[in-house]
Protein backbone atom coordinates (compact mmCIF):
# COMPACT_ATOMS: atom_id res chain seq x y z
CA UNK A 1 0.00 0.00 0.00
CA UNK A 2 2.96 2.33 0.82
CA UNK A 3 4.38 1.53 -3.23
CA UNK A 4 1.02 2.55 -4.62
CA UNK A 5 0.25 5.80 -2.40
CA UNK A 6 3.80 6.80 -3.67
CA UNK A 7 2.66 6.08 -7.45
CA UNK A 8 -0.44 8.01 -6.69
CA UNK A 9 1.60 10.70 -5.11
CA UNK A 10 3.89 11.27 -8.13
CA UNK A 11 0.75 10.88 -10.80
CA UNK A 12 -0.75 14.23 -9.19
CA UNK A 13 2.34 15.97 -8.34
CA UNK A 14 3.67 15.15 -4.99
CA UNK A 15 0.75 14.73 -3.35
CA UNK A 16 1.83 13.72 -0.11
CA UNK A 17 3.88 16.97 -0.15
CA UNK A 18 0.58 19.40 -1.36
CA UNK A 19 -2.60 17.62 -1.13
CA UNK A 20 -2.75 16.37 2.32
CA UNK A 21 -0.72 17.81 5.43
CA UNK A 22 1.45 16.14 7.79
CA UNK A 23 -0.78 15.18 10.92
CA UNK A 24 2.23 16.65 12.84
CA UNK A 25 2.41 19.83 11.08
CA UNK A 26 -1.67 20.73 9.97
CA UNK A 27 -1.96 23.61 7.61
CA UNK A 28 -4.73 25.91 9.14
CA UNK A 29 -8.19 25.44 8.40
CA UNK A 30 -10.09 27.85 5.98
CA UNK A 31 -13.11 28.31 8.16
CA UNK A 32 -14.98 26.10 5.90
CA UNK A 33 -16.79 23.27 6.90
CA UNK A 34 -18.65 21.14 4.94
CA UNK A 35 -20.01 17.25 4.74
CA UNK A 36 -19.84 15.49 1.51
CA UNK A 37 -21.95 12.78 0.76
CA UNK A 38 -20.77 10.25 -2.58
CA UNK A 39 -23.38 7.77 -2.01
CA UNK A 40 -20.88 5.33 -1.56
CA UNK A 41 -19.67 5.07 -4.72
CA UNK A 42 -17.41 7.13 -8.06
CA UNK A 43 -14.14 6.60 -6.28
CA UNK A 44 -12.62 8.66 -8.81
CA UNK A 45 -14.52 11.87 -8.14
CA UNK A 46 -14.57 11.16 -4.26
CA UNK A 47 -10.78 11.04 -4.22
CA UNK A 48 -10.22 13.89 -6.81
CA UNK A 49 -13.24 16.25 -4.66
CA UNK A 50 -12.18 15.14 -1.65
CA UNK A 51 -8.14 16.14 -1.60
CA UNK A 52 -8.56 18.57 -3.13
CA UNK A 53 -10.89 20.27 -0.53
CA UNK A 54 -8.00 19.27 1.75
CA UNK A 55 -5.27 21.04 -0.30
CA UNK A 56 -7.65 24.59 0.04
CA UNK A 57 -7.58 24.20 4.27
CA UNK A 58 -11.44 22.82 4.10
CA UNK A 59 -12.69 20.65 7.19
CA UNK A 60 -14.39 17.91 5.34
CA UNK A 61 -16.60 15.27 6.81
CA UNK A 62 -16.60 12.79 4.36
CA UNK A 63 -19.75 10.05 3.91
CA UNK A 64 -18.74 6.85 2.35
CA UNK A 65 -18.44 3.19 1.92
CA UNK A 66 -15.86 0.23 2.10
CA UNK A 67 -15.46 0.83 -1.69
CA UNK A 68 -14.76 5.00 -1.70
CA UNK A 69 -12.00 4.61 1.17
CA UNK A 70 -8.22 5.22 0.81
CA UNK A 71 -5.59 5.60 2.93
CA UNK A 72 -4.78 9.14 2.23
CA UNK A 73 -8.42 9.53 3.99
CA UNK A 74 -6.99 8.79 7.50
CA UNK A 75 -4.13 11.31 7.63
CA UNK A 76 -5.45 14.56 8.01
CA UNK A 77 -6.76 15.74 10.94
CA UNK A 78 -8.65 17.89 8.93
CA UNK A 79 -10.83 14.89 7.28
CA UNK A 80 -13.08 12.85 9.42
CA UNK A 81 -13.77 10.13 7.16
CA UNK A 82 -17.27 8.37 8.01
CA UNK A 83 -18.15 5.08 6.49
CA UNK A 84 -21.79 4.48 7.17
CA UNK A 85 -22.41 2.76 4.01
CA UNK A 86 -19.46 -0.20 4.47
CA UNK A 87 -19.48 -3.13 2.19
CA UNK A 88 -21.84 -2.52 -1.14
CA UNK A 89 -21.46 -6.01 -2.53
CA UNK A 90 -23.38 -6.96 -5.30
CA UNK A 91 -23.63 -10.52 -5.05
CA UNK A 92 -25.34 -10.34 -1.52
CA UNK A 93 -28.49 -12.13 -0.69
CA UNK A 94 -31.59 -9.52 -1.12
CA UNK A 95 -32.36 -10.07 2.73
CA UNK A 96 -28.97 -8.78 3.25
CA UNK A 97 -29.26 -5.38 0.99
CA UNK A 98 -32.50 -4.22 2.14
CA UNK A 99 -30.91 -4.62 5.71
CA UNK A 100 -27.59 -3.03 5.08
CA UNK A 101 -29.62 0.15 2.78
CA UNK A 102 -31.96 0.52 5.97
CA UNK A 103 -29.21 0.61 8.58
CA UNK A 104 -26.97 3.18 6.22
CA UNK A 105 -30.47 5.45 5.82
CA UNK A 106 -30.61 5.26 10.08
CA UNK A 107 -27.34 6.28 10.68
CA UNK A 108 -27.11 9.00 7.73
CA UNK A 109 -29.87 10.43 9.49
CA UNK A 110 -28.78 10.25 12.57
CA UNK A 111 -25.62 11.69 11.86
CA UNK A 112 -27.02 14.40 9.65
CA UNK A 113 -29.27 15.64 12.84
CA UNK A 114 -26.44 16.24 15.02
CA UNK A 115 -23.75 17.31 11.98
CA UNK A 116 -21.96 20.26 12.30
CA UNK A 117 -20.91 21.58 9.10
CA UNK A 118 -23.51 24.09 7.91
CA UNK A 119 -22.73 22.64 3.81
CA UNK A 120 -23.82 19.25 2.86
CA UNK A 121 -22.49 18.65 -0.73
CA UNK A 122 -24.16 15.86 -2.36
CA UNK A 123 -22.09 14.27 -5.04
CA UNK A 124 -24.82 10.92 -5.82
CA UNK A 125 -27.90 10.57 -4.31
CA UNK A 126 -28.07 6.91 -2.22
CA UNK A 127 -30.01 3.83 -3.16
CA UNK A 128 -33.61 5.22 -3.17
CA UNK A 129 -33.27 7.84 -5.04
CA UNK A 130 -36.84 9.39 -5.07
CA UNK A 131 -36.38 9.13 -1.15
CA UNK A 132 -33.37 10.98 -1.66
CA UNK A 133 -34.39 13.72 -3.90
CA UNK A 134 -37.69 14.67 -1.56
CA UNK A 135 -38.32 13.97 1.72
CA UNK A 136 -34.00 13.58 2.83
CA UNK A 137 -33.67 17.21 0.95
CA UNK A 138 -36.52 18.58 3.00
CA UNK A 139 -34.90 17.08 5.93
CA UNK A 140 -31.59 18.59 5.25
CA UNK A 141 -33.29 21.70 4.68
CA UNK A 142 -34.77 21.62 8.15
CA UNK A 143 -31.73 21.21 9.87
CA UNK A 144 -30.88 24.35 8.35
CA UNK A 145 -28.16 23.07 5.99
CA UNK A 146 -26.98 24.40 2.73
CA UNK A 147 -27.57 21.74 0.08
CA UNK A 148 -25.02 21.99 -2.75
CA UNK A 149 -25.51 19.10 -5.71
CA UNK A 150 -22.96 18.21 -8.33
CA UNK A 151 -25.14 16.77 -10.93
CA UNK A 152 -23.12 14.58 -13.68
CA UNK A 153 -26.47 13.61 -15.10
CA UNK A 154 -29.57 16.18 -15.26
CA UNK A 155 -31.76 13.43 -16.18
CA UNK A 156 -30.19 9.32 -16.27
CA UNK A 157 -33.71 8.49 -16.89
CA UNK A 158 -34.14 10.19 -20.41
CA UNK A 159 -30.80 9.22 -20.94
CA UNK A 160 -31.61 5.38 -20.18
CA UNK A 161 -35.21 5.81 -21.83
CA UNK A 162 -36.35 5.41 -18.63
CA UNK A 163 -38.34 9.01 -18.16
CA UNK A 164 -41.52 8.96 -15.92
CA UNK A 165 -43.63 12.01 -14.49
CA UNK A 166 -42.32 10.56 -11.72
CA UNK A 167 -38.76 10.65 -12.04
CA UNK A 168 -39.31 14.29 -13.58
CA UNK A 169 -40.91 15.40 -10.46
CA UNK A 170 -38.57 14.19 -8.09
CA UNK A 171 -35.42 15.82 -10.26
CA UNK A 172 -37.69 19.12 -10.22
CA UNK A 173 -38.19 18.96 -6.77
CA UNK A 174 -34.11 18.08 -5.39
CA UNK A 175 -32.67 21.02 -8.22
CA UNK A 176 -35.25 23.76 -6.79
CA UNK A 177 -34.60 22.38 -3.45
CA UNK A 178 -30.72 22.74 -3.59
CA UNK A 179 -29.01 26.06 -2.79
CA UNK A 180 -26.26 25.40 -5.30
CA UNK A 181 -25.63 23.02 -8.60
CA UNK A 182 -22.67 22.30 -10.07
CA UNK A 183 -22.82 20.95 -13.75
CA UNK A 184 -19.67 19.82 -16.27
CA UNK A 185 -21.09 21.54 -19.23
CA UNK A 186 -23.20 24.66 -20.73
CA UNK A 187 -25.83 22.01 -22.17
CA UNK A 188 -26.34 20.86 -19.00
CA UNK A 189 -26.85 24.11 -17.55
CA UNK A 190 -29.03 24.94 -20.31
CA UNK A 191 -30.96 21.67 -19.61
CA UNK A 192 -31.61 22.64 -16.34
CA UNK A 193 -32.52 26.46 -16.46
CA UNK A 194 -34.91 24.95 -20.00
CA UNK A 195 -36.43 22.06 -18.75
CA UNK A 196 -36.58 21.95 -14.88
CA UNK A 197 -36.63 26.14 -14.15
CA UNK A 198 -33.29 26.08 -11.87
CA UNK A 199 -32.46 30.04 -11.90
CA UNK A 200 -29.05 30.89 -13.93
CA UNK A 201 -27.51 32.38 -10.84
CA UNK A 202 -27.85 29.01 -9.10
CA UNK A 203 -25.79 27.07 -11.67
CA UNK A 204 -22.56 26.94 -12.26
CA UNK A 205 -20.23 24.96 -14.32
CA UNK A 206 -17.21 23.33 -13.59
CA UNK A 207 -14.90 21.16 -14.85
CA UNK A 208 -14.59 17.18 -14.62
CA UNK A 209 -11.18 16.73 -12.73
CA UNK A 210 -9.07 14.39 -14.69
CA UNK A 211 -8.85 11.29 -12.63
CA UNK A 212 -6.23 11.62 -10.23
CA UNK A 213 -6.95 8.14 -8.29
CA UNK A 214 -5.59 4.95 -10.60
CA UNK A 215 -2.08 4.14 -10.03
CA UNK A 216 0.13 5.29 -12.84
CA UNK A 217 3.29 2.61 -12.24
CA UNK A 218 6.75 2.43 -14.15
CA UNK A 219 4.71 -0.22 -17.05
CA UNK A 220 5.28 -0.06 -20.40
CA UNK A 221 3.31 -0.01 -23.12
CA UNK A 222 5.00 -2.75 -24.44
CA UNK A 223 5.30 -4.69 -20.79
CA UNK A 224 1.35 -4.16 -20.75
CA UNK A 225 1.14 -5.72 -24.29
CA UNK A 226 2.78 -8.21 -23.26
CA UNK A 227 0.83 -9.40 -20.19
CA UNK A 228 -2.27 -8.99 -22.30
CA UNK A 229 -1.06 -11.59 -24.93
CA UNK A 230 -1.25 -8.74 -27.79
CA UNK A 231 1.13 -9.15 -30.74
CA UNK A 232 2.96 -6.23 -31.55
CA UNK A 233 1.16 -5.93 -35.17
CA UNK A 234 -2.36 -6.16 -33.99
CA UNK A 235 -3.98 -2.57 -33.81
CA UNK A 236 -5.43 -2.63 -30.18
CA UNK A 237 -8.65 -1.24 -29.37
CA UNK A 238 -10.43 -0.51 -25.83
CA UNK A 239 -13.72 -0.09 -24.03
CA UNK A 240 -13.49 -0.01 -20.55
CA UNK A 241 -16.31 1.07 -17.68
CA UNK A 242 -19.77 -0.12 -16.55
CA UNK A 243 -21.91 -1.70 -19.68
CA UNK A 244 -25.08 0.18 -19.92
CA UNK A 245 -27.51 0.65 -22.97
CA UNK A 246 -27.09 3.92 -23.27
CA UNK A 247 -22.97 2.81 -23.98
CA UNK A 248 -24.10 1.87 -27.62
CA UNK A 249 -21.41 -1.34 -26.52
CA UNK A 250 -23.36 -3.12 -29.47
CA UNK A 251 -22.16 -0.18 -32.30
CA UNK A 252 -18.01 -0.89 -31.65
CA UNK A 253 -18.39 -5.00 -31.56
CA UNK A 254 -20.46 -4.05 -35.33
CA UNK A 255 -17.77 -1.71 -36.58
CA UNK A 256 -14.91 -4.02 -35.14
CA UNK A 257 -16.56 -7.01 -37.27
CA UNK A 258 -16.59 -4.84 -40.39
CA UNK A 259 -12.66 -4.26 -39.78
CA UNK A 260 -11.83 -7.41 -39.30
CA UNK A 261 -13.47 -8.42 -42.37
CA UNK A 262 -11.24 -6.05 -44.66
CA UNK A 263 -8.07 -6.60 -42.62
CA UNK A 264 -7.19 -9.34 -39.60
CA UNK A 265 -4.74 -7.10 -37.83
CA UNK A 266 -7.13 -5.77 -35.12
CA UNK A 267 -8.08 -6.59 -31.69
CA UNK A 268 -10.55 -5.64 -29.08
CA UNK A 269 -10.77 -5.90 -25.50
CA UNK A 270 -14.37 -5.25 -23.72
CA UNK A 271 -14.11 -4.50 -20.03
CA UNK A 272 -16.51 -3.82 -17.54
CA UNK A 273 -19.22 -5.08 -15.68
CA UNK A 274 -22.91 -5.15 -16.87
CA UNK A 275 -24.95 -2.81 -14.71
CA UNK A 276 -28.24 -4.57 -14.45
CA UNK A 277 -28.82 -5.46 -17.98
CA UNK A 278 -28.70 -8.87 -18.66
CA UNK A 279 -30.67 -9.52 -21.61
CA UNK A 280 -29.13 -6.08 -23.38
CA UNK A 281 -25.38 -7.81 -22.01
CA UNK A 282 -26.07 -11.35 -23.49
CA UNK A 283 -27.19 -9.80 -27.13
CA UNK A 284 -23.71 -8.31 -27.11
CA UNK A 285 -22.10 -11.18 -26.04
CA UNK A 286 -23.98 -13.45 -28.71
CA UNK A 287 -23.45 -10.79 -31.68
CA UNK A 288 -19.52 -10.87 -30.38
CA UNK A 289 -19.39 -14.43 -30.25
CA UNK A 290 -17.66 -15.93 -33.20
CA UNK A 291 -14.74 -12.85 -32.99
CA UNK A 292 -14.28 -13.99 -29.25
CA UNK A 293 -13.85 -17.76 -30.22
CA UNK A 294 -11.26 -16.81 -32.96
CA UNK A 295 -9.24 -14.96 -30.60
CA UNK A 296 -9.87 -11.67 -31.45
CA UNK A 297 -12.20 -10.31 -28.95
CA UNK A 298 -11.52 -10.28 -25.46
CA UNK A 299 -14.07 -9.79 -22.93
CA UNK A 300 -13.57 -9.23 -19.14
CA UNK A 301 -17.24 -8.73 -17.57
CA UNK A 302 -16.01 -7.85 -14.17
CA UNK A 303 -14.88 -4.46 -11.99
CA UNK A 304 -11.55 -3.47 -12.34
CA UNK A 305 -9.37 -2.42 -9.44
CA UNK A 306 -7.19 0.38 -9.77
CA UNK A 307 -4.05 -1.29 -10.02
CA UNK A 308 -5.07 -3.16 -12.88
CA UNK A 309 -6.81 -0.57 -14.72
CA UNK A 310 -3.61 0.70 -16.35
CA UNK A 311 -2.49 -2.32 -17.72
CA UNK A 312 -5.36 -2.20 -20.49
CA UNK A 313 -4.97 1.71 -20.86
CA UNK A 314 -1.02 1.46 -21.71
CA UNK A 315 -1.67 -1.35 -23.46
CA UNK A 316 -4.47 0.20 -26.15
CA UNK A 317 -3.56 1.90 -28.88
CA UNK A 318 -6.93 3.80 -28.75
CA UNK A 319 -9.64 3.79 -26.29
CA UNK A 320 -13.79 4.04 -27.81
CA UNK A 321 -16.98 5.61 -26.69
CA UNK A 322 -19.46 4.52 -28.61
CA UNK A 323 -22.42 6.15 -26.40
CA UNK A 324 -25.63 6.95 -27.86
CA UNK A 325 -26.38 9.47 -25.23
CA UNK A 326 -24.19 10.87 -22.55
CA UNK A 327 -23.46 14.23 -20.48
CA UNK A 328 -19.99 14.02 -19.64
CA UNK A 329 -18.10 10.82 -19.18
CA UNK A 330 -15.38 10.13 -16.68
CA UNK A 331 -13.74 7.49 -18.60
CA UNK A 332 -12.40 10.12 -21.38
CA UNK A 333 -10.50 11.60 -18.76
CA UNK A 334 -8.95 8.62 -17.13
CA UNK A 335 -8.47 7.77 -20.97
CA UNK A 336 -6.73 11.05 -21.46
CA UNK A 337 -4.74 10.72 -17.83
CA UNK A 338 -2.39 7.97 -19.52
CA UNK A 339 -2.22 9.52 -22.86
CA UNK A 340 -4.47 7.68 -24.74
CA UNK A 341 -6.31 9.28 -27.69
CA UNK A 342 -10.14 8.43 -28.29
CA UNK A 343 -12.78 7.76 -30.56
CA UNK A 344 -16.02 9.15 -29.44
CA UNK A 345 -19.52 9.49 -30.50
CA UNK A 346 -20.86 13.35 -31.20
CA UNK A 347 -23.06 13.41 -28.23
CA UNK A 348 -23.19 15.62 -25.43
CA UNK A 349 -19.95 17.30 -24.75
CA UNK A 350 -17.68 14.90 -26.51
CA UNK A 351 -16.95 16.98 -29.08
CA UNK A 352 -15.48 19.83 -27.43
CA UNK A 353 -13.09 17.76 -25.07
CA UNK A 354 -11.23 16.27 -28.33
CA UNK A 355 -8.88 17.95 -30.29
CA UNK A 356 -9.80 16.35 -33.61
CA UNK A 357 -6.52 14.88 -34.72
CA UNK A 358 -4.65 15.36 -32.11
CA UNK A 359 -6.69 13.66 -28.95
CA UNK A 360 -8.47 11.81 -30.92
CA UNK A 361 -11.65 11.99 -33.22
CA UNK A 362 -15.55 12.19 -33.72
CA UNK A 363 -17.68 10.05 -35.13
CA UNK A 364 -21.37 9.84 -35.95
CA UNK A 365 -23.63 8.24 -33.28
CA UNK A 366 -24.86 5.05 -33.30
CA UNK A 367 -23.12 4.50 -37.15
CA UNK A 368 -20.77 1.71 -37.16
CA UNK A 369 -19.95 2.10 -40.14
CA UNK A 370 -18.36 5.66 -39.67
CA UNK A 371 -17.27 3.99 -36.47
CA UNK A 372 -15.15 1.34 -38.58
CA UNK A 373 -14.40 4.78 -40.98
CA UNK A 374 -13.06 6.58 -38.43
CA UNK A 375 -11.30 3.82 -36.71
CA UNK A 376 -9.28 3.25 -40.08
CA UNK A 377 -8.55 7.14 -40.25
CA UNK A 378 -7.05 6.98 -36.81
CA UNK A 379 -4.93 3.81 -37.67
CA UNK A 380 -3.68 6.13 -40.72
CA UNK A 381 -3.16 9.26 -38.76
CA UNK A 382 0.11 10.65 -37.62
CA UNK A 383 -1.25 10.40 -34.11
CA UNK A 384 -1.35 6.93 -34.13
CA UNK A 385 1.96 6.48 -35.66
CA UNK A 386 3.35 8.80 -33.41
CA UNK A 387 1.99 7.73 -30.41
CA UNK A 388 4.37 6.91 -28.10
CA UNK A 389 5.49 10.77 -28.57
CA UNK A 390 1.61 12.10 -28.18
CA UNK A 391 1.25 10.47 -24.72
CA UNK A 392 2.29 13.40 -23.04
CA UNK A 393 0.68 16.63 -25.02
CA UNK A 394 -2.76 14.46 -24.44
CA UNK A 395 -2.16 14.50 -21.16
CA UNK A 396 -1.19 18.12 -21.02
CA UNK A 397 -4.31 18.90 -22.97
CA UNK A 398 -6.84 17.31 -20.06
CA UNK A 399 -4.89 18.93 -17.21
CA UNK A 400 -4.96 22.58 -18.62
CA UNK A 401 -8.72 21.90 -18.90
CA UNK A 402 -9.30 19.95 -15.90
CA UNK A 403 -7.46 20.54 -13.41
CA UNK A 404 -9.01 19.71 -10.12
CA UNK A 405 -7.09 23.21 -8.71
CA UNK A 406 -9.88 24.61 -10.71
CA UNK A 407 -12.73 22.80 -9.61
CA UNK A 408 -11.53 22.96 -5.90
CA UNK A 409 -10.72 26.84 -6.35
CA UNK A 410 -14.73 27.01 -8.02
CA UNK A 411 -15.85 24.91 -5.23
CA UNK A 412 -14.52 26.69 -2.32
CA UNK A 413 -15.62 30.03 -3.68
CA UNK A 414 -19.31 28.97 -3.77
CA UNK A 415 -19.44 27.58 0.21
CA UNK A 416 -17.34 30.79 1.01
CA UNK A 417 -20.46 32.88 -1.00
CA UNK A 418 -23.25 30.57 0.49
CA UNK A 419 -21.85 30.99 3.85
CA UNK A 420 -21.39 34.34 3.65
CA UNK A 421 -17.64 34.64 4.17
CA UNK A 422 -14.97 36.56 2.49
CA UNK A 423 -13.82 34.15 -0.48
CA UNK A 424 -10.30 32.58 0.09
CA UNK A 425 -7.51 34.60 -0.51
CA UNK A 426 -5.88 32.33 -3.03
CA UNK A 427 -9.27 32.84 -5.55
CA UNK A 428 -8.72 35.17 -8.46
CA UNK A 429 -10.57 38.00 -9.74
CA UNK A 430 -10.80 35.56 -12.72
CA UNK A 431 -11.72 32.16 -11.10
CA UNK A 432 -14.66 34.77 -8.94
CA UNK A 433 -15.93 35.68 -12.52
CA UNK A 434 -16.41 32.16 -13.36
CA UNK A 435 -18.91 31.22 -11.11
CA UNK A 436 -21.13 34.37 -11.84
CA UNK A 437 -24.71 33.79 -13.66
CA UNK A 438 -22.79 33.81 -17.10
CA UNK A 439 -21.40 30.48 -16.88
Amino acid sequence: MKQEFQIRGDHVKSFGANKVSNPRTPQKASGISVTVLTGGGDRPYVYGLATELLSKHAVVDLIGSDYVDYPEFHVNPRMNFLNLRGDQNPDASVVSKVTRVAKYYARLIRYAATAKPKIFHILWNNKIELFDRTLLMVFYKLLGKKIVLTVHNVNAGRRDSKDTFVNRLTLRTQYRLADHIFVHTKKMKLELMEVFGVPQARVTVIPFGINNSVPNTALTPSEARRKLGIRPDEKTILFFGSINPYKGLEYIVAAFQQLVARHAGYRLFIVGRPNNCESYWASVREASRGEVEKGRITIRADYIPDEETELYFKAADIFVLPYRHIYQSGVLFLGYSFGLPVIAADVGALREEIAEGKTGFVFKPEDSVDLAATIERYFASDLFTNLSGRRDGIRDFALERHSWDEVGRLTMSVYSNLLRLAAPTELTNREAAKTSPVD
